[in-house]
């Protein structure tokens, strides 16, 4: 579906409260070729709903896949921290469900190779599947096999015929970007051995509410997802969540562990019990609760716009660091232009020589931000505050500070 949703994507119930209304926004990660494209830049509507029912939280306009996915700029290989985070992960899941070369893993949303590549080092054979040509491509140069593909129940039937059914199926921050939830979950089932497993990751809602990150809300993520919610979709679709892990991975995460329904043996963690009981005591299941959130969002803006607007007043330099989706949502909302920052770097060199959608700041590398020494670096992936900080830390030198948004301004040293 293109345009207006008016009911969940997960159980049908009414959409009834709005969680945060970021206005109108282009596609977050629709940068600009030249300037010259910006009097043809599209924008659409950013809200996101609760469903009275099962509180999955969503989007309720949605784009067209194509126009989102097609010409992805996103390669997970430019953070070093997510690498290896996909190293640690990829030795963990090979001890855990004792991977071997008869064994097959599919990731769904594999982008560049970056986890893959990790099992195919230890023999174990893989195949990934990702809708946009950009980063499969680069997946295919590292041998990595990538079908380019949007996933759902079709392709994964194709697939069991073809004997390809998975011993692991790893989905690492793609639920969020389904429009068709209850097709990917069916997918997943049917791509499942009897016996095997899948592990999801995704940024946990209980997190986004407490860091007040609606920055992370934008139209490639089409949910935002609970415990709560996702233990509902699963089970309409004969998977079974059985264990659960924090991570701190995209300022808060999980990762859940799930089997068929039907697989002998399983029970509940100890850990899946306690997320379960944080979720409640914090009032998920509870339309209040979403509501009190706008507030907290309009109280960031604002913290925003006064930090950029006294800067100015004072003749100050700001530049911000990471082209990141969150990033373009975040100045996007606040009404930010180049005039209140003047380049935004990136060591991403799909993204550089472009221009952000929306604000039409320009992207340029590391290196060209640093010869311009600003006052102040505005760090807007912020979960990666701490590995942004190593690698600027000659900004210290010269005096300059670095600034994370979120939840409000804070400006150090």
């Amino acid at each position: 579906m293109v345009g207006l949703v008016t009911s969940c994507r997960a159980c049908g119930g009414r959409l009834a409260v709005t969680m945060a209304d970021l206005g109108l926004q282009p596609p977050s990660n629709a940068f600009l070729t030249s300037l010259s494209q910006a009097a043809d830049e599209k924008r659409y509507p950013l809200r996101a709903k609760v469903c009275e029912a099962c509180k999955l939280v969503q989007v309720d306009y949605d784009v067209a896949p194509e126009e989102l996915f097609g010409d992805y700029v996103y390669f997970s290989s430019y953070s070093d921290e997510w690498l290896a985070h996909a190293r640690a992960y990829c030795e963990m899941a090979g001890r855990r469900f004792s991977l071997g070369a008869d064994s097959l893993v599919i990731e769904l949303a594999s982008n560049d190779g970056y986890l893959l590549k990790n099992f195919m080092t230890m023999g174990i054979p893989v195949l990934g599947i990702d809708p946009s040509n950009t980063v499969a491509a680069a997946a295919e140069r590292i041998g990595v096999p990538t079908l380019v593909e949007f996933f759902g129940e079709g392709l994964a039937r194709g697939l069991a015929a073809q004997g390809r059914q998975a011993d692991l199926i790893i989905g690492n921050n793609v639920l969020a970007h389904v429009p068709l939830l209850n097709d990917f979950v069916a997918g997943i089932t049917t791509l499942l051995k009897p016996e095997g497993t899948v592990t999801i990751e995704f940024p946990h809602l209980l997190t986004l509410i407490e860091h007040v990150a609606f920055d992370t809300i934008y139209h490639e993520h089409y949910s935002y997802i609970s415990l709560f919610a996702i233990e509902q979709v699963f089970g309409r679709h004969n998977l079974r969540i059985h264990d659960v892990e924090k991570l701190g991975t995209h300022g808060g995460s999980l990762r859940v562990y799930a089997s068929r329904a039907d697989r002998a043996g399983l029970q509940d963690s100890p850990a899946l019990r306690t997320i379960r009981e944080e979720e409640t005591a914090a009032g998920l299941s509870d339309l209040d609760t979403y509501r009190r959130f706008a507030t907290r969002v309009e109280d960031c803006r604002r913290s925003v716009q006064a930090f950029l607007a006294k800067a100015k007043a004072e003749g100050k330099c700001v530049a911000a660091y990471g082209a990141a989706a969150k990033g373009n949502t975040l100045l996007n909302f606040c009404g930010v232009t180049q005039d209140d920052v003047t380049v935004v770097a990136d060591r991403n060199p799909h993204k550089q020589s472009k221009w952000l959608p929306g604000t039409h700041i320009p992207v340029v590398s590391p290196e060209e931000m640093m010869r311009a020494r600003p006052d102040y670096v505005l760090i807007l992936p912020w979960n990666l505050e701490h590995e942004i900080r190593r690698q600027l830390a000659d900004v210290l030198t010269w005096g300059g500070r670095f600034v994370t948004p979120v939840p409000l301004v804070r400006v150090d040293p």
